[in-house]
C-alpha cells in the first residue's frame, strides 16, 4: 500500500465519490450520446477539478503530479471520456504556459483555465507527424509584428471545442528538432484559423477529438511561448507530464477491470460452483492483481519523483508502456470472465475495453515508447 499525503487521500477520496455518485451512473449516456451533460460539466468546475495542478496564484489548488496521478486513476474507473475537459487544463494543456509562458501569457490564460471558463488544447500531432515529432510541417513564419501559420493538426484532444491551443510549429526548417521548432497560442476565432468536426471514435465518447486547420492563421508575436526554437523542449517536457497522466488513467482502469471480474466470478454459477473456483479463472485474476500491483509501484514511484522535481522522461515512457498494456490485458480478461454478457453493449466491461484501446496510442504508441527506453539504455546499461 503506498502511503499518500494527507491532502492527497482526501482528494482520492472526493473524486472516488464524485465518480461514483455522479458519474458513473451517466457513463451509458455519455458512451450513447457522445457527450458529457452539462451538469457533470458544471459539477466539475465546482470541485475546482479544472485547475487542481494550476498553481494557487493563478486560481487553482497547486497540486502537483501526485495530484495529478490520483485525480486520473480515479477518473480512469468510469467512462474515459468524460475528463476530458478538464484533464487538459491540468494537463498538456496548461503545462507548456506554465513552463515557457510570460507573466502577461500566465495571467491571462491560467486563471480562466483554472475556473474552466476557458478550455485548453495541445496540438501536435499531424497527418504525417505523430510520435515524430520532428517531422511537423506546420509553420509559423514571421511578418512584422505577426506569425503567419500554415497547416493541419490532426486527432486533437478538445481541437473541436477549444478556446485556447498550444500548437507546436516550424519556425527555421533549417534547424528542425534542434532550434528550428518553437510553440504559439492560437486562440479560438483567429482569422484563418478552422477547428475541424469531431472525429467518431472507438472509443472515449463524450470527448470532442478532431483537426485544427490553420489557413494564413495571423497571430501576435506575443503569442510564442519562450523563444523562438524551444518549442521541442516544450513539447518533450509536457509530453512526459501527459505520459505520467495517461499511465495513471491506465491503473485506473485496470483496477476496475480487476474488480468487476472478481465480483462476477465470485457471483458467476457454473458447473455447480461460482467460476471463481476454477483454476484457470484464478490464474487471471492472479496474473491481473500482480500486474496493477506493480503498474501501482511505478506509477506513483513516477509522480513522488516528478513532485520532486526530478527529471525522469525515460521513466515516464516506462510507466507509460507498462501501466497501458497491463490495462489491456486487465480489461481483455474481464470480458473473458465475463463472457457473453461482457460483449454487450450495455455493460461497463464491453465500454472500458473500448475506452482502455486509445492508452497504448496517446501520448506516444507503446512501441515509441520503447524505443525512448532502449535509446537511453543502449548506451547507458542499467
Amino acid at each position: 500500500m503506498i502511503e499518500l499525503p494527507e491532502e492527497i487521500e482526501i482528494l482520492k477520496q472526493t473524486v472516488r465519490r464524485f465518480v461514483e455518485d455522479e458519474v458513473e451512473p451517466l457513463a451509458y449516456l455519455i458512451d450513447e450520446q457522445e457527450r458529457v451533460p452539462d451538469q457533470l460539466v458544471k459539477k466539475a468546475r465546482d470541485l475546482g477539478l479544472f485547475g487542481l495542478t494550476i498553481p494557487e496564484q493563478y486560481g487553482g489548488s497547486g497540486m502537483g503530479p501526485l495530484g495529478l496521478a490520483v485525480l486520473r486513476e480515479e477518473l480512469g474507473r468510469t467512462n474515459m471520456g468524460f475528463g476530458s475537459f478538464f484533464l487538459l487544463n491540468n494537463g498538456i494543456g496548461s503545462k507548456g504556459i506554465l513552463y515557457q509562458g510570460s507573466d502577461e501569457q500566465k495571467e491571462k490564460y491560467l486563471p480562466k483555465l483554472a475556473s474552466g471558463e476557458m478550455i485548453a488544447c495541445f496540438a501536435l500531432t499531424e497527418p504525417d507527424a505523430g510520435s515524430d515529432a520532428g517531422a511537423i510541417k506546420t509553420t509559423a513564419e514571421r511578418r512584422g509584428d505577426y506569425y503567419v501559420i500554415n497547416g493541419t493538426k490532426q486527432f486533437i484532444t478538445n481541437g473541436p471545442v477549444a478556446d485556447v491551443a498550444t500548437v507546436i510549429v516550424v519556425t527555421d526548417k533549417k534547424l528542425g528538432a534542434h532550434g528550428g521548432i518553437s510553440a504559439v497560442l492560437v486562440e479560438k476565432g483567429a482569422r484563418g484559423f478552422i477547428q475541424g468536426k469531431e472525429e467518431k471514435k472507438m472509443g472515449w465518447h463524450g470527448s470532442a477529438t478532431g483537426s485544427l486547420i490553420f489557413e494564413d492563421c495571423t497571430v501576435p508575436v506575443g503569442n510564442l511561448l519562450g523563444k523562438p526554437g524551444q518549442g521541442f523542449a516544450v513539447a518533450m517536457k509536457t509530453l512526459a507530464f501527459g505520459r505520467l497522466g495517461v499511465a495513471a488513467t491506465a491503473l485506473g482502469a485496470a483496477q476496475r477491470a480487476f474488480e468487476m471480474a472478481c465480483d462476477y466470478a465470485s457471483q458467476r454459477v457454473a458447473f455447480g460452483k461460482p467460476i471463481a473456483k476454477q483454476q484457470f479463472i484464478q490464474g487471471m485474476i492472479a496474473d491481473m492483481a500482480t500486474e496493477i500491483w506493480a503498474a501501482r509501484l511505478m506509477v506513483y514511484t513516477l509522480a513522488k519523483d516528478m513532485e520532486a522535481d526530478l527529471e525522469r522522461n525515460t521513466e515516464a515512457s516506462m510507466a507509460k508502456v507498462f501501466a497501458t498494456e497491463v490495462a489491456w490485458r486487465a480489461a481483455d480478461a474481464n470480458v473473458q470472465i465475463h463472457g457473453g454478457m461482457g460483449y454487450i453493449r450495455e455493460h461497463p466491461a464491453e465500454r472500458l475495453y473500448r475506452d482502455v484501446r486509445l492508452l497504448r496510442i496517446v501520448e506516444g504508441t507503446s512501441e515509441i515508447q520503447r524505443i525512448v527506453i532502449s535509446r537511453k539504455y543502449l548506451s547507458n546499461p542499467l
